[in-house]
C-alpha cells in the first residue's frame, strides 16, 4: 500500500499497529521523563532519540506548531518519510517476514537502542531502488544474515547494513563528558559568580575518561582547583590549567570559534553568560587521538562475515552519534577513507566489492559540506573481480 504526501494520519495509524501503540507510548513516557531536566546528558538523550521524538510532534499534531524551530521541519519530513517506508514495507510481507520488521522495531524502542538501525536499512534500500536496482529484503523474507538482495540487469550483490557508534573510538566518551558537565555546572557558576570574567578550563586525559568513577574523581579535581588559589593541577591521570580566555567574537559565534581554535576532538562546555562578559569555558581532550574511523572497520569486519561469499557484497555502514564537525574532519584529514582502504586489504574483506558510510548528516538531508553528496561516503575495492561491472557500478563506485 502506497501513502500519498499528507497522510500523516493514516502513516501514524499503520505505524502504531506496526509498534503496538502501548509500547510506543511507554517509550515516549520514558524518553519524556528521562529528558525532563535542563542539562547535558537529557539533551544528549533527546538527540539520541531525534527520530522518535520528531514522529512523536508529528503523530500528535503538533508539528506545525514546531516547524520554525531551526532543523526541526526537515527532521520530521525525514522521519515520516521513514516511518512511510516501513509501513509500505509491512504491507508487502507475509505474517513470518512482517513479525521479523516488528521485532526489528521493537528492539529500537527498548533500552538505550533507538530507531537508527531500521530507519537506516530502509533508507539504503530507498537509495538502491533510486539508483535503478530491484530491492529484495532478504534479511527479512528469508532470513539470511544479509540484509537486502539488489538486482540490476544480471548483477547481484548482497548487502549487509551495520551500525557504529562513535564513542566505541573516542577515548573521552561522549556520555561520560555530559555527565562530567552535569556535576561540575553547578560548581562553576558559583565560583565564576565570586569571580567576574572570561577563562577557560583546559582538561587534558591521557587516557581519556570512560569509567564512572574517573567522572567522580575529575569532578572532585576540578572543585578542588577552583576552590583553590592554584591555576594549575597535574599529575598522570589528568592535567588541568586555568586561564584568561582571549578569544573575541559575538555570543552567537562563540562555539564555532572555540571549535576552530581547540580542534574537532576537542569536547567543549560553557557556564555563564556570554553576553554579560563572564563565561566559563571548559575544554577537555584526550591524550591519545580519536579511533572512530578504527571502531567503523571492526564493525565493518563483523559486518562481512554476514556475506554468503557466493555474490559480491556491499557493507552498508552508519557512523551514529557524530556531530557535523567531527564528519567533516573523518573526511577531509582523509582519516576514514585510509582506514577503509586497509580494512578492504585484508582477508575479511574478500568478498566486499564496497564500504559505505553514512551519518545523520546524510540520513536528516543536510547538505554539503556537513554530508556528504550523494547521501553517503564511498570506497571500491579496487581488487575485487565485480568492481568494475557496469551494472553494479552506481552502487560501488568510490565517491563522495
Amino acid at each position: 500500500m502506497a501513502y500519498a504526501a499528507g497522510s500523516h494520519h493514516a502513516i501514524k495509524d499503520a505505524f502504531l499497529d506496526l509498534a503496538g501503540e502501548e509500547a510506543w507510548l511507554q517509550r515516549l513516557s520514558d524518553i519524556s521523563e528521562a529528558s525532563r531536566r535542563r542539562s547535558f546528558s537529557a539533551r544528549a538523550l533527546q538527540q539520541r532519540h531525534a527520530l522518535e521524538l520528531a514522529l512523536a510532534r508529528i503523530f500528535g499534531g503538533e508539528a506545525q506548531a514546531s516547524l520554525g524551530r531551526p532543523g526541526s521541519a526537515a527532521t520530521e519530513a525525514r522521519a515520516l518519510d521513514f516511518a512511510r517506508e516501513a509501513v509500505e514495507l509491512a504491507a508487502t510481507l507475509p505474517p513470518g517476514p512482517r513479525d521479523r520488521l516488528r521485532h526489528l522495531l521493537a528492539a529500537g524502542l527498548t533500552g538505550q537502542a533507538n530507531l537508527i538501525p531500521l530507519f537506516h536499512m530502509l533508507r539504503v534500500a530507498s537509495l538502491q531502488r533510486s539508483r535503478g536496482f530491484i530491492v529484495h529484503h532478504a534479511g527479512l523474507i528469508d532470513g539470511t544474515p544479509h540484509d537486502l538482495l539488489i538486482r540490476r540487469e544480471e548483477a547481484e550483490a548482497e548487502i549487509v547494513c551495520g551500525t557504529a557508534l562513535a564513542d566505541e573510538g573516542r577515548p573521552l566518551h561522549h556520555s561520560g563528558w555530559c555527565t562530567l558537565v552535569d556535576r561540575v555546572n553547578p560548581d562553576l557558576h558559583t565560583w565564576l559568580s565570586a569571580h567576574p570574567g572570561r577563562y577557560v578550563l583546559k582538561v587534558t586525559l591521557p587516557d581519556g575518561i570512560q569509567e564512572p568513577e574517573h567522572v567522580a574523581e575529575l569532578h572532585r579535581r576540578i572543585t578542588a582547583l577552583l576552590s583553590s588559589r592554584k591555576r594549575h593541577d597535574a599529575d598522570q591521570a589528568a592535567v588541568l590549567k586555568l586561564d584568561p580566555l582571549l578569544v573575541a567574537g559575538a555570543q552567537a559565534a562563540l562555539p564555532a570559534v572555540l571549535r576552530a581554535q581547540f580542534g574537532p576532538d576537542t569536547h567543549l562546555a560553557m557556564a555563564g553568560d556570554p553576553s554579560g562578559g563572564n563565561i566559563l569555558v571548559i575544554a577537555a581532550r584526550s591524550g591519545r587521538e580519536n579511533g572512530i574511523a578504527a571502531a567503523l572497520c571492526r564493525h565493518a569486519t563483523l559486518a562481512a562475515s554476514r556475506l554468503s561469499g557466493t555474490r559480491p557484497g556491499i557493507l552498508a555502514m552508519f557512523l551514529e552519534d557524530l556531530n557535523r564537525t567531527e564528519w567533516r574532519s573523518l573526511r577531509e584529514s582523509l582519516e576514514l577513507e585510509g582506514a577503509v582502504r586497509r580494512f578492504l586489504t585484508q582477508p575479511a574483506a574478500r568478498h566486499v566489492v564496497a564500504v559505505s558510510c553514512a551519518t545523520r548528516m546524510e540520513m536528516f538531508g543536510m547538505v554539503p559540506p556537513d554530508a556528504t553528496p550523494g547521501g553517503e561516503l564511498r570506497f571500491r575495492h579496487p581488487s575485487h573481480p565485480q568492481g568494475r561491472l557496469s551494472a553494479l557500478l552506481p552502487s560501488v563506485e568510490s565517491c563522495g
